[in-house]
């Protein structure tokens, strides 16, 4: 305990991190993540194309080499004076959309398809039919999964902590530098994850138990 209490405002600073940047990259993620599962599946072939390759990209390229590029190849060739903070935040929001994109793409193929043809019937436009008819359906299929990837993404915030991002990871390399015994550093911040994760799980129960249909 004295562990945490000689070193709370670290501790604090570091758990504040977490959050902030966990949930900045699940903004990004989610509206890249709805944006690029409606291009996979437009019948605009351009689009499409990009979808795919946009998902095939960021799933396949490991997320700690995504983070390199965003922290040294990205303020050199596009943006210069970014924080370390919002170049992780985009590093982390960019992969993760891919795997929400998926989510969300299994989610609209799970509507039937007579409903957007429905829609088409009535003069609707396709953006106007996925935005109104398909995506509201689709989106209880598609919460469960997104919870596991929004857990996920909380975990993967850890890799920050290596690029002068303030979070938990970063207060437990700070404490282990010291000399403090490794096993209560992670102890504190393995609970400190436990918290967050139990909040978003939670978070995602309760719409999951608003949005259900009676059986």
């Amino acid at each position: 305990m004295n562990v945490l209490l000689d070193h709370l405002p670290a501790f604090r600073d570091g758990f504040l991190g977490t959050l902030a940047i966990t949930a900045a990259s699940a903004v990004i993620a989610l509206v890249l993540g709805v944006l690029i599962a409606g291009f996979r599946v437009s019948p605009i072939p351009p689009l499409r194309a990009f979808g795919t390759a946009w998902v095939t990209l960021l799933r396949n390229t490991p997320l700690t080499l995504l983070f390199l590029i965003a922290m040294f190849v990205v303020p050199q060739v596009l943006f210069k004076g970014l924080s370390p903070f919002v170049l992780a935040m985009l590093a982390l929001g960019f992969y993760t959309s891919s795997f929400v994109c998926e989510a969300v793409r299994s989610g609209i193929n799970t509507v039937p398809l007579g409903q957007a043809e429905a829609a088409r019937s009535l003069g609707m436009t396709f953006s106007q039919t996925l935005r109104l008819i398909v995506l509201p359906q689709a989106t209880r299929t598609v919460l469960p999964p997104l919870s596991s990837i929004f857990i996920a993404l909380t975990k993967n915030s850890a890799i920050a902590g290596a690029f002068s991002v303030t979070e938990l990871f970063g207060f437990a390399k700070l404490l282990s530098d010291q000399g403090y015994a490794i096993a209560w550093i992670f102890l504190w911040v393995a609970l400190a994850y436990l918290v967050i994760t139990f909040a978003i799980s939670g978070a995602f129960r309760l719409l999951e138990r608003r949005m259900g249909v009676a059986r």
